[in-house]
């Protein structure tokens, strides 16, 4: 009934990471998940869409493209433009789905409270975007390692924290625990 009630109430809109399908409340400042958010596609309603990644990569090679092409004339050009931003949006999808933040927020959700930095009493939403911003700087910053960036990270954080009171230097250890996390895992893995 909610998929149906959805898909007909044009105006209805849920806070950005909550599905209305599967978002059951328990205790104040928790929730539990009862089904999974599959990413799914606002037109199609087809589970795996990534429009964040699909955008940027589109953007990006779109341009390539373009400039590439320009090198046989306008016409040259735009041709460039397109076949770049349809490699560069497939490029993108690949890159926001290395990571299944679906996945990763179950995995911290459960696994936050046996953190040696977990402090009683402190409700998992507070510690939730802290996770979600090592995952997503591993993405950022492809290629280089924890501590090549952490003082980049922390200079950073109240810009992502939402409304998480951690301060960073409680933040980082959850940031830098989901940063390895998916540093570690092997390519075909349920991120």
């Amino acid at each position: 009934m909610a998929d149906q009630l959805r898909k007909e109430d044009t105006k209805y809109t849920t806070p950005p990471g909550e599905d209305i399908r599967t978002t059951m409340p328990v205790t104040p400042g928790e929730d539990t998940r009862t089904g999974k958010d599959e990413n799914r596609d606002p037109i199609t309603d087809a589970p795996g869409a990534h429009p964040v990644g699909v955008g940027v990569g589109a953007a990006g090679a779109g341009a390539a493209g373009a400039l590439i092409g320009s090198v046989a004339g306008p016409m040259g050009s735009a041709v460039g433009a397109v076949v770049g931003a349809v490699a560069g949006g497939l490029a993108g999808k690949g890159v926001a789905e290395a990571v299944n933040p679906t996945a990763e927020d179950a995995f911290w959700r459960e696994e936050y409270r046996k953190r040696p930095y977990y402090e009683q009493g402190i409700a998992y939403d507070e510690y939730a975007p802290a996770y979600r911003y090592g995952w997503e700087s591993r993405g950022r910053y492809s290629g280089r390692k924890y501590d090549e960036v952490e003082s980049d990270l922390g200079r950073d954080w109240d810009r992502f924290k939402g409304k998480s009171r951690l301060e960073w230097e409680r933040a980082r250890m959850a940031t830098r625990d989901a940063w390895h996390r998916v540093e570690k895992k092997k390519p075909g893995e349920d991120r």
